[in-house]
C-alpha cells in the first residue's frame, strides 16, 4: 500500500487519517496539537516532528486545515519542493476559491499534480469513513486523488477544474444554511400557532415543505432521526463553521457578481448566534436564538 502524509489531524482530519490506516496505508501525521498526535499515534499513525518531515518520501499528501492562509503556507513552505514530485496532494480543507486556483496553480508549476477535496458529512461521517468529497482538478489529478478519497468516503465526485471543489462545498453549505434557517423559523411559528412539532414534523416532511434539515436534522428535540437537537445541541457541525461556511459563499459570490439575498441573510443570523455566545453548539441550535429561549454557555 502507499506512503501517505497527513497534515491536520483535528476533529475531521483525525479520523480521515484513521481511515487511511484501517485502509491498509502507512501514515505518517502532523498537527501542531498534542492531543491531536496522541489520538493520531492511536489509531496506527507515525507521527512527524514537522510538515516537511511528512512529506518525504510519500506517495500522497493530504491536508486538512482551519482556513487559506493556512493552507498556502503549508504547501509553499513545507510541501513544494519537499515532496516527491510523483506525489498526488490533496487538499481537503474548506478555503476560499481564489487560495485554492493559486495554490493548484503553483503545484503545476512546480511539477506536481494537486486537487482541492473538500468534504459533507461532519465529524461523524469522518470516522465512518462515509464523507462526500466534492472534487476539483485535472481528470489525471482526480484519478489520482480517487483511490485515497474513497477509503474516507462514501461518495467521491468531481466537480470541475480547479477550485471547483471549493466552490460546490460553499454553494452546497450556503444552501443548507439557508434552509436551515427558514426549517428553524417555520418550527417555532408552527409552536406558536398551537401546532405539536412531531405532528408538523410528519406533515411538513411528505409535504412541499421537506428538506434534509427537516427530515435528516431536525433542530427540534425528539423529532425525526436523532440529531445533535436530542443531545443539547453539541457535537456535529458547529455554527462557527458554519459562519466561516456562509462567509466564503459571500465573499465567492461578490467575487462572481451574483446576487444571494438569502445567503447573506443566513450569514448575518449566524453571525449574531455566535456573537452570542453559540459558536461551539451545533448550527442547528440556531432555533434556541429564533425562539428566544437561548442561554449563552456561562
Amino acid at each position: 500500500m502507499a506512503r501517505v502524509a497527513f497534515i491536520g489531524l483535528g476533529n475531521m482530519g483525525g479520523g480521515m487519517a484513521a481511515n487511511l490506516v484501517k485502509a491498509g496505508h502507512e501514515v505518517v501525521a502532523f498537527d501542531l496539537a498534542e492531543p491531536a498526535i496522541e489520538r493520531a499515534k492511536g489509531n496506527g499513525c507515525s507521527i512527524a516532528t514537522s510538515a516537511e518531515e511528512a512529506v518525504a518520501g510519500v506517495d500522497a499528501v493530504v491536508t486538512m486545515l482551519p482556513a487559506g492562509k493556512h493552507v498556502a503556507g503549508v504547501y509553499r513552505d513545507s510541501v513544494f519542493g519537499k515532496a516527491p514530485a510523483s506525489a498526488i496532494l490533496m487538499d481537503c480543507s474548506t478555503i476560499d476559491v481564489v487560495t485554492a486556483k493559486q495554490v493548484e496553480d503553483e503545484a503545476k508549476a512546480t511539477g506536481y499534480t494537486m486537487v482541492d477535496a473538500p468534504v459533507s458529512g461532519g465529524i461523524a461521517a469522518a470516522d465512518a469513513g462515509t464523507l462526500t468529497f466534492m472534487v476539483g482538478g485535472s481528470n489525471d489529478g482526480f484519478a489520482k486523488a480517487r483511490p485515497f478519497l474513497d477509503k474516507m468516503g462514501k461518495a467521491v465526485i468531481h466537480a470541475g477544474g480547479p477550485g471547483a471543489g471549493q466552490a460546490a462545498k460553499i454553494v452546497n453549505n450556503m444552501l443548507l444554511g439557508v434552509t436551515m434557517a427558514g426549517t428553524c423559523e417555520a418550527f417555532v411559528l408552527a409552536q406558536k400557532l398551537g401546532l405539536d412539532p412531531q405532528t408538523f414534523f410528519d406533515i411538513s416532511s411528505k409535504a412541499s415543505g421537506q428538506s434534509w434539515s427537516m427530515t435528516s436534522y431536525c433542530p427540534v428535540p425528539g423529532v425525526g432521526p436523532e440529531t445533535p437537537a436530542d443531545r443539547n445541541y453539541d457535537g456535529g457541525f458547529a455554527a462557527a463553521l458554519m459562519l466561516k461556511d456562509l462567509k466564503l459563499a459571500m465573499e465567492a459570490a461578490k467575487e462572481a457578481g451574483a446576487y444571494t439575498p438569502m445567503g447573506g441573510e443566513a450569514e448575518e443570523l449566524y453571525q449574531r448566534f455566535v456573537d452570542r455566545g453559540g459558536a461551539n453548539k451545533d448550527f442547528s441550535a440556531l432555533i434556541k436564538m429564533i425562539d428566544d429561549s437561548w442561554t449563552p454557555p456561562a
